[in-house]
């Protein structure tokens, strides 16, 4: 499939120095504003990159549930590929896409748990189907067929048929703290407007003009 005769011309907005935040986590709350007034479909949605000890890097979506200057929180299986390389390599790099904005932003960091009383608090909000596939996945791990999974969700609806459902022990929240954040705003000729926020010596948070 020969996809080299496909264009597509950004042109719906501008990134200007004027226009940026004092820090990127205001930056950050103002375009993530905009996307949810497009009615972009899970605005929230993001490519998460991790790498384990060979340096093979992966990458998978999730949900954002939570942001603010200490990072960003998204909830997963710690017995999965990332929770196992992010144990092993807590460095990752997180990009959400807004197309209909023909915006990107592209995030760098560290992983850091939430505690177990973060996570039940979150566990306890989610629907009782989401807290029950909680148990159900052994995410990640070869299965022999669909019908695997179903049997054992099964299992744990009888299981928990009589009272609440506990907080898993390999599940919970994960906090990525950033180190840099770079906003990518389409431009025409691919002349993309791009800066990127970091923070200087004293903990300020500078920004630099990167060419596109």
């Amino acid at each position: 499939m020969d996809l080299s005769d496909r264009r597509a011309e950004y042109a719906k907005n501008s990134l200007n120095a004027s226009d940026l935040a004092v820090t990127p986590f205001e930056q950050f709350e103002h375009w993530f504003t905009e996307a949810e007034t497009c009615a972009i479909e899970e605005p929230n949605a993001f490519c998460l990159a991790t790498c384990d000890l060979q340096g093979q890097p992966s990458t998978r979506i999730v949900l954002l549930k939570e942001f603010s200057t200490k990072g960003l929180v998204f909830y997963t299986n710690y017995e999965s590929r990332k929770g196992i390389e992010f144990k092993n390599n807590p460095r990752v790099a997180a990009n959400f896409l807004w197309l209909p904005l023909q915006r990107q932003v592209n995030i760098i960091g560290r992983i850091e748990q939430l505690s177990e009383a973060d996570s039940l608090r979150y566990f306890a909000s989610r629907p009782q189907s989401s807290q029950l596939g909680a148990w159900t996945s052994p995410q990640s791990q070869v299965i022999a067929s669909r019908e695997v999974l179903e049997t054992r969700h099964e299992q744990m609806k009888q299981k928990f048929a009589d009272g609440k459902i506990p907080l898993p022990n390999n599940w919970g929240g994960c906090r990525i703290v950033p180190d840099s954040f770079e906003f990518w705003q389409g431009r025409p000729s691919r002349l993309h407007d791009r800066f990127c926020y970091r923070q200087n010596s004293e903990g300020l948070w500078e920004t630099t003009r990167l060419a596109p």
